[in-house]
């Protein structure tokens, strides 16, 4: 994944970080090479250690095991993945919250044989990544039966607790030739 000191003017970037920060230090009268020495540290605040690789796989990683969970129910898993915040929006415009979702896995009305993705791919922007891959389903929704194929985007923002999702799109299901 390119970052912002591969893309052409990355290095503008990075002089209006440094000015800025300059900026901070004539403000508050501080010392000029004590905060230059601060410097990198906070560059890496923008790019942790690992880099954007590093996001990619931590976050590709963490939404197998979100759709782990809601296969099996596990509402600890989910509840811990999921901001407070979320919302994920269907193909039909039908808006789940967490409580919503947390609350269907504990009723047992929603039991899945199959909940597994394919073709994953992961961008990551900063504190941003998006999760882009297609899912198909088979159990029960809502204590109907179901069997579909669909793509979906979620969305995690990292957050001082580590990732978190906090948003999912998910497609209409796919024509049935289209499955799996």
């Amino acid at each position: 994944m390119r970052n912002s000191l591969t893309v052409p003017g990355g290095f503008i970037f990075i002089a209006l970080i440094v000015a800025a920060c300059l900026r901070q230090v004539a403000a508050k009268g501080a010392d000029p090479v004590s905060e230059a020495a601060s410097l990198p540290a906070k560059a890496r605040s923008l790019n942790p250690v690992g880099g954007v690789e590093a996001d990619r796989r931590a976050v590709a990683a963490l939404d197998i095991r979100y759709q782990r969970a809601v296969k099996v129910n596990d509402v600890t898993t989910m509840a811990e993945i999921l901001a407070d915040d979320f919302v994920v929006v269907e193909g039909t415009g039908k808006v789940w919250t967490k409580a919503d979702l947390l609350e269907s896995a504990r009723n047992g009305k929603t039991r899945y044989e199959h909940q597994e993705d394919s073709q994953q791919t992961v961008r990551v922007w900063g504190n941003t990544a998006v999760v882009t891959a297609r899912l198909w389903a088979k159990g029960l929704e809502d204590g109907e039966a179901v069997d579909y194929t669909e793509w979906f985007s979620d969305t995690y923002v990292r957050t001082p607790a580590g990732w978190k999702y906090v948003f999912g799109q998910a497609s209409f299901p796919l024509p049935k030739t289209e499955k799996k």
